[in-house]
């Protein structure tokens, strides 16, 4: 499986990077940490934004 990385998780959103990283801090946007490093799985992002890009429950 190839996880995104947060530039590559961005430019799909077309927003900043620092705004990818704050979705994720605030537990918006479902990510996979792997030690200091944050990764995206590629199907998640995808359902992530089929729901309309809600926070996850």
């Amino acid at each position: 499986m190839n996880l995104l990385r947060m530039n590559e998780v961005a430019e799909i959103l077309g927003v900043s990077r620092d705004r990818a990283y704050a979705l994720v801090r605030k537990g918006i946007l479902p990510a996979v940490y792997l030690g200091r490093q944050i990764r995206i799985e590629p199907e998640q992002l995808s359902n992530w934004i089929s729901k309309g890009g809600k926070a996850n429950e």
